[in-house]
């Protein structure tokens, strides 16, 4: 069915659609060959709180960005080619439902749909393609996978020297291994091959290993685009009887697959 809608007139209007969306804040994302698979509107566990984020998936990308008018204005785009996508399930957490990491060479972060249904849906049709699209390109992924970056609220202390947090004694993260850190136990910076162009963050423990890393090859980090949740909108959401995070009191608009919505959740608190 994916073939069959690659050159036809409602693809390229829905297509067309979604690059409406981003306006010119984002890359055109019409293409010959290139299919709208699905979309759906997702939680994404950023490092303050999740927040509601829109998520295409065509037959050869994965497209995001930030909510800023429902269904007429998104930003901040982000494209990940389908190849560089791995995913793992997770099991409902205290914050989030229904929720698994999509994992990518430069950014790594979890997800809840609104249902389980949604989230089998996406998990299904983002693996399907990806193994078509790698079976069509023959391209083998090469880079390391970014580290998921543990949020905010999961600890009150450095995970390295253990010293509580404060107002003065604030959280920043490890791009290496995404711990929450204090500052002084995150001084060292290192340019990460996959992820940055300049030097990033790290803790002393992975600046130690990965200069010992380089040291054994011969070489050190290069070049890539640092990825950052600190600048993104923050979408308000509300809280479930059992203090997670859920959809609003109207619901999400249902996940579509190929221009077929799915059911709508039978509960909306998750």
């Amino acid at each position: 069915m994916v073939d069959q809608l690659a050159y036809s007139e409602e693809n390229a209007e829905r297509i067309a659609a979604v690059d409406n969306l981003f306006s010119t804040t984002g890359q055109v994302l019409a293409t010959p060959g290139r299919v709208l698979v699905g979309e759906g509107r997702l939680l994404k566990l950023c490092r303050r709180r999740p927040q509601a984020k829109m998520f295409f998936l065509f037959n050869d990308i994965l497209v995001y960005g930030s909510i800023v008018v429902e269904g007429r204005w998104c930003e901040r785009q982000k494209v990940v080619p389908l190849e560089n996508v791995v995913l793992e399930d997770m099991e409902d957490g205290p914050e989030l439902k229904n929720r698994w990491l999509i994992r990518t060479p430069r950014k790594s972060f979890c997800v809840s749909a609104a249902s389980a249904e949604e989230k089998v849906a996406w998990i299904e049709h983002i693996e399907d393609c990806r193994q078509r699209r790698m079976e069509r390109t023959g391209e083998v992924p090469t880079a390391p996978l970014a580290a998921a970056w543990i949020p905010d609220t999961a600890s009150a202390i450095c995970m390295r020297c253990c010293s509580k947090f404060s107002m003065r004694h604030r959280r920043h993260h490890c791009r290496q291994c995404g711990f929450v850190v204090c500052a002084t136990c995150s001084r060292s910076r290192y340019v990460l091959r996959h992820i940055s162009q300049k030097p990033v963050r790290v803790c002393q423990l992975c600046h130690q290993m990965l200069q010992d890393n380089a040291q054994n090859r011969g070489r050190g980090g290069s070049d890539g685009k640092e990825w950052s949740d600190d600048d993104e909108l923050d979408r308000p959401l509300h809280e479930g009887p059992d203090g997670t995070a859920c959809w609003n009191a109207h619901g999400p608009p249902s996940s579509i697959f190929l221009g077929v919505p799915l059911s709508p959740p039978k509960t909306k608190s998750r």
